[in-house]
């Protein structure tokens, strides 16, 4: 498990360096929080007009590359990366409110954690903690 043995701020650090060119960099996604003990894994996102959509609200698609981003690295970060990888197989995103502007916070949890499968939820939420985007998203383990 790559958590093992390793802090929250150094496990912080490393997802937030976890590739450069990347879709999350691309986007600003920021890792702030890991909770080891019930395996939830926090993050922000600017909205700013780079990722709107032509009616000046934040593209759906936006949410839902936040979204895959939390599932897949909650998976990766407490599975033992030198034998298996998580991959997403399934996403299912509602988008609930619109958002134009500031900073959306995403928090992912376990709803399942097998061996072979991992289903998570993802709640992404404004600053009044109002809820934006809900989505559930399977991950299969596999062999690397």
């Amino acid at each position: 498990m790559y958590t093992e043995g390793k802090t929250k701020e150094e496990i912080l650090k490393f997802i937030n360096h976890w590739g450069e060119e990347t879709f999350a960099k691309t986007l600003g996604i920021n890792f702030i929080d890991i909770d080891l003990e019930n395996e939830t894994l926090t993050a922000t996102m600017p909205v700013s007009p780079k990722i709107h959509q032509p009616f000046a609200i934040m593209h759906g698609g936006a949410s839902c590359v936040l979204a895959e981003t939390m599932g897949s690295s909650l998976s990766n970060i407490f599975i033992d990366g030198s034998k298996y990888f998580g991959v997403g197989t399934n996403i299912n995103s509602n988008h609930l409110r619109s958002k134009k502007d500031g900073i959306v916070t995403a928090v992912a949890r376990f709803i399942r954690k097998g061996k072979t499968m991992h289903v998570s939820e993802i709640e992404i939420r404004d600053e009044k903690g109002q809820l934006i985007n809900h989505t559930t998203m399977t991950n299969n383990i596999i062999n690397r």
